[in-house]
């Protein structure tokens, strides 16, 4: 199978890349090479290996820096999705798009269901949702719409990264307890995303993160502890919880998206993994490097 990685300098794409099935004949673009606001960019840089399957990675993810700069990121996120989405019916290829639990609003307090309304708070989420809309407008039988959560691993810029250069830079942390969601291992996002590409029966919107849920603070938490057992931090301080109201941010966040996955589990035949041992595994294989 011939599959198109899209974005694929980003954490996701990396672990995409890392974790390709055998015999899957993988191509990655990103910027500054590929455009995938620009049609032309797309087909020039397909024109010697035309895709089975378009893995759309590529994303403007900076939550805060969205609500200042709305313009660009609908145009990598509805826009390049939409375009993403037209060169994949052209082509005649099937495409898994990657979205946000922050299409959501977070004000009930039970998992949302793939079908649930979306009603996003922040610009980022707002660019997202039309994204969706162009995926299932355009390509409705041949495209899944994996949403996920709180993505961290080992490449790029994520939550445990900073967490882990703070705890060793400071001496106290103060962190958001009253926002609750699930850490997700880019690993096992990514796992996912393969089993999907070996389901082409599958179409539609699926959610995937690890199982369970966290506040930020009980993320921070954990990734303090974890870090402490196998020795990649040397001392423990003091990680305090505070209020959103305490920390306040451009973009609103929802205070409860954590998502429910089990049609992901029936569908794929996958048994999930709590978000805590994928920390743990995450900081195993960065101590072993």
């Amino acid at each position: 199978m011939k599959v198109l990685i899209t974005g694929h300098k980003g954490q996701l794409g990396q672990a995409l890349l890392n974790l390709a099935p055998a015999g899957t004949d993988v191509t990655g673009v990103d910027l500054p090479e590929v455009d995938i606001t620009s049609p032309e960019s797309l087909r020039a840089a397909c024109v010697d290996n035309t895709p089975e399957l378009i893995i759309n990675s590529a994303a403007y993810t900076a939550v805060d820096q969205a609500e200042s700069e709305a313009e660009l990121a609908f145009r990598i996120n509805r826009d390049g999705t939409r375009i993403l989405a037209e060169f994949a019916r052209e082509t005649e290829a099937r495409l898994i798009h990657v979205s946000t639990d922050f299409v959501f609003d977070g004000r009930r307090s039970s998992p949302y269901l793939p079908e649930d309304d979306t009603q996003p708070l922040n610009v980022y989420g707002n660019s997202k949702r039309e994204g969706e809309r162009s995926v299932l407008e355009i390509l409705p039988g041949n495209s899944v719409i994996i949403r996920t959560a709180w993505l961290y691993g080992k490449d790029g810029g994520n939550f445990v990264r900073s967490i882990l250069r703070l705890l060793a830079e400071r001496d106290e942390l103060k962190i958001v307890a009253d926002q609750v969601g699930t850490p997700t291992w880019t690993h096992s996002l990514a796992e996912a995303v393969w089993a999907f590409a070996q389901h082409p029966a599958l179409a539609g919107i699926y959610h995937w993160t690890d199982a369970g849920a966290a506040s930020w603070y009980d993320f921070a938490v954990a990734i303090q502890e974890e870090a402490l057992a196998i020795g990649l931090l040397d001392r423990q301080i003091p990680v305090l919880p505070i209020s959103t109201e305490q920390y306040p941010t451009p973009a609103r966040r929802p205070s409860y998206s954590v998502l429910d996955k089990t049609a992901s589990y029936r569908d794929l035949d996958i048994k999930p993994v709590h978000w805590r041992a994928n920390l743990r595994n995450m900081l195993n294989g960065m101590k072993s490097q």
